[in-house]
């Protein structure tokens, strides 16, 4: 039976199309919060960085109340990298808001998304968003909506769905329209569209109890929360349940507290009912896909799959001679504290000592998923570092190496394809489909996660920063071979002292730098890339020799480029095998393994030996 009184809804959409901004306006159309309240914009990412990098890293339940209708709203992230977060929410809904740029129309990560969508079998609402953008071109967005949901594979209801359900809006302002000029200025007709149109979620209501928990919290207090969709049943706080895992394993757990979704917080309640969303304490060790059910008639469920980790990468304390300058913790007990942590809070990432106890590696779905955490303890006060990612590789039933490949997608004006094309050819990535109609070209790769690795930025370059690129996992596939890697050597500075503007002057004309005058640098530390291969050992404290005679341009000051600056992920993907990255509250830095350039060529010698 459908439960008339509830809704479950995802909203769906690529970076930075709005999905946060448009539930800040359900809330506020709904009464959320008090009239004289002080809500801060995108009030759903909490996160810093959620708010700094402008999207969204969790995934997050709320609840609105409308004429008499919970709408349970499920807000998804758009970023490939947290991909297996957006498949498990589109279980708990049985409709989905595809929030589209009126601009840009649908873009690469929009395919993703929506294709996870139609094969759940979600009914699909079109909300053309930004449509007071200069520039938007609502009616053409709206049609490659339906075209893409098309190509897709959406079923014939679905389609229809789409069709007869598609609102303009513009979040940031507020207001939802049934037709682009026709003047309202309110929330109401999305609303109305949800509460009239979407499907009521079918469930058993009298059935045994029937829940799976899809995503998990953690409190300090009362360890893992499990967060699902009661598909039938009701359960209840002090309920004696049966917990099957994944693999099959079963055990009984009492529920001791029963939480459901209100507005921004929770509630405790007594009990929760079919087709609503729970959350759950008292499962010790829950993990995703667990399924809560009646120990005495147990029901089965589809056991949920994660995405497998591909990358790893070591965390170790710090050996910079600069260690404790900048933040509070730098103990390596401290280091393996705070990701075994992290391993009890995020189920989406592996996370294990090494062998050796020299460090903690730390493996996940890619370089941003990783880089969101080595950014959270760096706000925290740690300092460590970190070596090159890794790939994960795996072995075949006949014993054949495997490694992760990855769907990489590029938007870009037509003259610039070739180049793009040339630069995934160099990275070991094959062309599967190619779009030339109108004045961008979409271009699909199979490429080695591997090859991924720098990527963005050559395909920023080629493309003068018009170009948009974005990649997910497709599976493992048969090992690729040597891919290329940077090509160009490092200058590395010879002693521990401050970047003189007069040393760095020379330098500049052999590549680029990464350090500006009154830098503060050590032996081994990257100052800079050459123009060549072959790394280079540099004094960037380097003062002018001052004689007896003035020369003509001595009171001339030296001009110097602006530094390139990293980003944790532009650095992560920089280094090389025997170079590691430096992470403080404060800094990001390269560095060699081996500070010492003696150290560093007896290692050479040493690995041309064994290599013998």
């Amino acid at each position: 039976m459908r439960v008339e009184h509830l809704r479950d809804i995802a909203i769906i959409a690529h970076v930075d199309h709005g999905k946060t901004t448009l539930v800040d306006k359900l809330l506020r159309a709904t009464d959320a919060f008090r009239a004289n309240q002080q809500v801060q914009e995108r009030v759903l990412d909490s996160n810093d960085q959620e708010r700094e990098r402008g999207i969204t890293i969790l995934a997050k339940n709320i609840s609105i109340e409308y004429k008499g209708v919970k709408i349970n709203v499920l807000d998804t992230p758009g970023h490939a990298d947290f991909g297996g977060e957006v498949e498990r929410v589109l279980r708990m809904a049985d409709g989905a808001l595809l929030l589209v740029d009126a601009f840009e129309g649908p873009m690469p990560q929009t395919r993703f998304v929506l294709r996870h969508a139609i094969d759940t079998g979600l009914s699909i609402m079109i909300v053309i968003n930004k449509i007071d953008r200069p520039g938007a071109d609502p009616e053409k967005a709206y049609n490659d909506c339906l075209d893409l949901m098309a190509d897709l594979g959406a079923t014939d209801e679905q389609l229809e769905f789409a069709m007869e359900h598609v609102v303009y809006a513009s979040a940031m302002n507020g207001f939802a329209r049934l037709e682009p000029n026709d003047g309202n200025m309110d929330m109401y007709p999305l609303l109305d569209m949800i509460v009239d149109d979407m499907p009521a979620p079918e469930v058993d209501v009298d059935g045994p109890l029937a829940m799976q928990c899809v995503t998990i919290d953690h409190s300090n207090f009362v360890g893992r929360i499990g967060i699902g969709r009661v598909y039938s049943g009701t359960i209840h706080n002090g309920d004696n349940i049966l917990v099957v895992k994944n693999d099959g394993e079963r055990k009984t757990a009492q529920v001791k507290q029963l939480f459901t979704f209100d507005y921004l917080g929770r509630t405790e309640c007594k009990e929760v009912g079919a087709g609503d969303i729970a959350a759950v304490v008292g499962i010790d060790s829950t993990d995703i896909g667990d399924v809560y059910t009646d120990p005495e008639n147990p029901v089965e469920l589809d056991p949920i799959e994660i995405d497998p980790p591909t990358l790893s990468i070591v965390f170790e304390p710090s050996t910079s001679p600069l260690v404790g300058r900048d933040g509070d913790i730098v103990g390596g007990r401290q280091l393996k504290e705070r990701l075994f942590n992290e391993r009890e809070n995020n189920v989406t990432m592996k996370i294990e000592e090494l062998p050796d106890k020299t460090g903690v590696e730390v493996s996940g779905r890619g370089i941003l998923h990783l880089s969101v955490l080595m950014e959270t303890m760096r706000r925290e006060g740690f300092e460590f570092q970190v070596g090159r990612p890794r790939v994960l590789f795996k072995q075949d039933s006949n014993g054949n190496k495997m490694e992760p490949v990855e769907q990489a997608v590029v938007e870009c004006p037509d003259e610039y394809s070739g180049k793009v094309v040339e630069v995934f050819g160099n990275a070991g990535g094959i062309m599967t489909n190619m779009d030339a109609s109108g004045t961008v070209t979409h271009l699909e790769f199979k490429i080695p996660t591997r090859g991924i690795m720098g990527l963005k930025n050559r395909i920023m370059n080629v493309t003068h920063g018009e170009g948009v690129f974005y990649h997910t996992f497709l599976e493992y596939g048969p090992f690729a071979g040597d891919i290329g890697g940077r090509n160009n050597g490092a200058m590395i500075s010879m002693t521990t002292e401050k970047a003189v503007a007069y040393a760095l002057g020379t330098l500049q004309e052999r590549g680029q730098l990464f350090v500006e005058p009154g830098t503060e640098c050590y032996e081994g530390m990257l100052v800079g890339e050459r123009s060549k291969p072959g790394d280079m050992v540099v004094n960037i404290a380097r003062t002018k020799n001052l004689g007896n005679q003035r020369s003509s341009t001595s009171d001339i000051s030296v001009q110097l480029v602006p530094p390139r600056t990293f980003t944790l992920e532009e650095a992560l993907e920089y280094i090389v095998d025997d170079e590691l990255v430096e992470v403080t509250p404060k800094h990001i830095r390269l560095r060699k393994r081996l500070l010492n350039a003696i150290d560093r060529k007896k290692a050479a010698v040493r690995a041309a030996n064994m290599s013998k």
